[in-house]
């Protein structure tokens, strides 16, 4: 099960665009609030690694977890997304007859 971190109206779309992809390939996962949770927001982040924060003020959501492993934020799920390997990106293995699936048995096949 992945963890979803969200907040901010600002960011709403993100948050919709990364939920719209995990439901749509039924991948489980909890939206976690921080607006209404400060334990929500203090564990948030307290595990974002170091070197993923930003240099002036604390991360903002979307930040993308796979339990307590940090998989990224927004930026980086597009980007695996874009690449085909969301599920490599969530520590997942992709499913059969998926285009991740597909692109890894190609690359395995050179």
């Amino acid at each position: 099960m992945c963890d979803l971190i969200f907040c901010f109206p600002q960011i709403k779309k993100q948050q919709q665009d990364v939920m719209g992809f995990l439901a749509a390939n039924k991948i489980e996962f909890e939206e976690c609030d921080i607006a209404a949770d400060e334990d929500n927001r203090k564990w948030m982040r307290e595990h974002v690694p170091e070197d993923f924060r930003p240099e002036t003020g604390n991360p903002l959501p979307p930040q993308i977890f796979k339990e307590d492993r940090y998989c990224g934020n927004y930026e980086a799920f597009f980007c695996a997304r874009e690449d085909n390997a969301v599920y490599a990106f969530l520590g997942l293995t992709a499913p059969p007859g998926s285009k991740e699936a597909e692109a890894l048995s190609e690359k395995m096949q050179m």
